[in-house]
């Protein structure tokens, strides 16, 4: 596969770009991955990148994005963060990747058996990892006021949680909302399953 282009990504709206990521994680579940020379990838991308999408994924190390989305180097511009919360910083990072990189989609990925997720779930305090933590208590509550059992479905925590940061994203980022008003970008939320590699969009 050609490298991304300045020029190729320009024919790239938001959601082809969307189509790629469901492309790619489609070859990676069928065992159908491109062959990729990442050392002529490192080359190609040597003096400049022009990824199509950004993802604000948790750091959970079952997840990496290039992986099941089946991308190379310059492709994908990645914010990593336990819970995928969104504060400052990865509004910051999301604005740069659009409004500065070029990026024309941000996908916000939970994923299943989540350990940020579950920890929030148990309440878990300890040093900063409370305040992190706190940006996924209001998923929690959401799930637990709808589930008289009194058991937490933690998988529904996480894509209620995927969805809140979407919220959070529009509402703290004028540029970003600007810009998917304007349809320069999609704002999308997606689920990632540990145990079949899938990725199922929401």
């Amino acid at each position: 596969m050609d490298k991304i282009t300045l020029g190729l990504r320009a024919n790239i709206t938001p959601q082809i770009a969307l189509e790629m990521l469901k492309d790619g994680n489609r070859r990676f579940t069928e065992k159908n991955r491109y062959k990729r020379d990442l050392h002529k990838e490192v080359n190609k991308t040597r003096e400049g990148q022009f990824p199509f999408a950004a993802i604000l994924g948790c750091i959970d190390s079952r997840v990496p994005s290039e992986y099941i989305f089946d991308a190379g180097f310059g492709d994908i511009l990645n914010v990593r963060v336990a819970g995928n919360i969104v504060n400052e910083d990865v509004l910051g990072s999301l604005e740069y990747s659009c409004y500065v990189a070029g990026a024309k989609l941000i996908l916000v990925l939970g994923h299943t058996d989540c350990g940020a997720i579950n920890a929030a779930c148990q309440q878990l305090e300890m040093g900063n990892i409370t305040p992190l933590l706190r940006k996924i208590k209001p998923a929690v509550d959401m799930v637990t006021q709808t589930n008289i059992s009194g058991n937490i479905d933690e998988d529904a925590v996480a894509e209620k949680n995927v969805f809140n940061s979407i919220d959070l994203i529009m509402k703290g980022s004028s540029i970003l909302s600007d810009m998917v008003s304007k349809g320069k970008i999609l704002i999308k939320g997606a689920m990632y399953d540990v145990t079949s590699g899938k990725v199922r969009f929401l």
